[in-house]
């Protein structure tokens, strides 16, 4: 039927019939080489609608550390999923070394830490930097009033730290005055939020990064800069070294440079 209808809009046979055979006729071999150009491009657009359905149901699978998953993460996937309704993301949070295998096996498209090393097999990209920060009790109410120490004030004081083995402690002790003599008697917790909530209790001060400030505030802690020297720490994200970077990738990568860049709390 098809044939025949564009046989009466072309005005031409386009086949000798017979009831043995059917064959071309001159028209129609005039038109074969247009229709098989007609029929690849065909076929080319089929696959490239598959190929835009495929990414349209794509998973985007973000490995983070406890802090970075609690205090960043929620608020740049919900404007990350409002702009691209396409894209289903997931958030696994775990430890440092979690977060480097899940995405060294492919778990993970990509990875969120402060990784103050660099990993053999990944490939970093640093977001953002910050300050390294003291905290200390505070009042009740909330105070916005950001001072400065320098390192040096912190000697003779009972300190929180993270874990010796933790790579952010062990820049943190670089610059520590008497680090290595107070490393048996400071209290360790394996994860920031559980510091901040130990020195509002009266139990100690802590060094962290000034990422956590505005939680810091909303305790009531009093935070200080830390000077002489200042000290920043890198955020990175971690993706695979060698794999297919897919499109959503970068597009996170971009959102959630922006999103600090505009944030009044990370600025």
């Amino acid at each position: 039927m098809l044939v025949k209808e564009l046989e009466r809009q072309l005005g031409v046979r386009l086949f000798e019939r017979t009831t043995r055979a059917v064959t071309l006729t001159d028209a129609g071999r005039l038109l074969q080489p247009y229709a098989e150009r007609v029929v690849t491009e065909l076929r080319q657009l089929g696959l490239a609608l598959q190929g835009s359905s495929s990414a349209s149901r794509s998973t985007l699978t973000i490995a983070a550390t406890p802090v970075i998953a609690t205090c960043l993460l929620p608020k740049v996937v919900a404007e990350f999923a409002r702009k691209h309704p396409e894209v289903r993301i997931q958030v696994m949070d775990g430890s440092l070394d979690t977060v480097r295998q899940a995405v060294l096996e492919g778990h993970a498209n990509m990875g969120m830490a402060f990784f103050v090393k660099p990993a053999a097999g990944l490939l970093r990209e640093s977001v953002c930097r910050f300050r390294l920060m003291s905290i200390s009790p505070g009042e009740r109410r909330r105070s916005k009033q950001i001072q400065s120490r320098s390192w040096k004030s912190l000697d003779g004081l009972p300190m929180i730290a993270l874990p010796i083995s933790n790579p952010i402690q062990a820049l943190i002790d670089k610059h520590l005055p008497s680090a290595k003599a107070s490393q048996d008697e400071r209290a360790e917790m394996n994860f920031l939020g559980t510091m901040i909530a130990m020195v509002k209790a009266g139990l100690g001060n802590a060094v962290i990064p000034s990422f956590m400030m505005e939680e810091c505030q909303q305790h009531g802690l009093n935070i200080a800069m830390l000077t002489e020297p200042a000290v920043h720490l890198n955020m990175y994200v971690a993706l695979r070294r060698g794999a297919d970077r897919q499109l959503a990738e970068t597009q996170f990568i971009e959102a959630l440079r922006a999103h600090i860049a505009t944030s009044d709390d990370l600025a």
